[in-house]
């Protein structure tokens, strides 16, 4: 029998006092986790729709193509820029041409220097690719023209002025066309440096001027040609403008 003054307390029903440990406990009770692909199986109420993740897929980046190279065209001894022109098919002709290389021309362009090389545009660079490739390599005679037009294309590579003309008038009158000539009896010849060959090069002299692509042959006419040319070039402007020794 309950103490006077207190009340007693209602007993719980054994399901409530259970329910209530299990809501008020010190330790928690963790759900496992349920996945994406058993969402749908767990639970009440309709299955849950599977969502499909989707990258985004950028856009390429767009290259931007180099720039085309500018062909270039190096002027050798009897060129003009109409003839030029004509040959790359040059829109606006001469007269274009002149006016984008106007720099190097000078300010007649009637006169072009063998040598200096020209901007041709990038339009003509496949045009001139396609003739360089149907060009045949060119044959020189084994003889003093042959020499002498073979020298002069080497010459044109490397901007050596100079011409049949001119070169043949000094061969003439240094050897008589004779690639073996030597000279045994002047000052050089006393001081043991004979000159030698078509145009009578000492070696020294040879060998200060020598033009890469040829023989290291002082006899050899090409080389010997070429490498007077390049010497006449650097002291006089030109084997053309020699008429006497050298």
């Amino acid at each position: 029998m309950p103490a006077k003054g207190k009340h007693r307390r209602p007993k719980q029903h054994p399901i409530t006092r259970k329910l209530a440990l299990a809501g008020t406990g010190g330790a928690a009770l963790t759900l496992p986790l349920i996945s994406a692909t058993t969402a749908g199986a767990v639970g009440t109420g309709a299955p849950t729709a599977a969502v499909t993740s989707v990258k985004a897929v950028s856009a390429p980046t767009a290259v931007t193509a180099p720039a085309a190279p500018i062909a270039t065209y190096s002027v050798v001894a009897g060129d003009n820029l109409s003839e030029i022109a004509a040959e790359h098919s040059l829109n606006g002709g001469w007269k274009q041409l002149y006016a984008a290389n106007r720099a190097v021309v000078g300010d007649n362009p009637s006169i072009i220097q063998p040598g200096i090389r020209l901007a041709i545009g990038a339009q003509a660079k496949a045009a001139t690719a396609a003739k360089s490739a149907a060009k045949p390599a060119t044959a020189y005679t084994n003889n003093l023209d042959g020499w002498i037009r073979e020298s002069l294309d080497v010459m044109a590579k490397h901007g050596i002025p100079g011409s049949y003309n001119g070169i043949h008038r000094n061969v003439m009158r240094e050897s008589s066309g004779n690639p073996k000539a030597i000279n045994l009896w002047d000052i050089n010849a006393q001081n043991g440096i004979p000159s030698k060959g078509l145009l009578q090069v000492i070696d020294p002299t040879f060998k200060a001027y020598h033009v890469p692509g040829t023989s290291t042959d002082s006899y050899d006419p090409v080389a010997n040609i070429t490498a007077a040319c390049n010497y006449a070039a650097a002291r006089y402007g030109s084997i053309d403008n020699v008429n006497g020794a050298y």
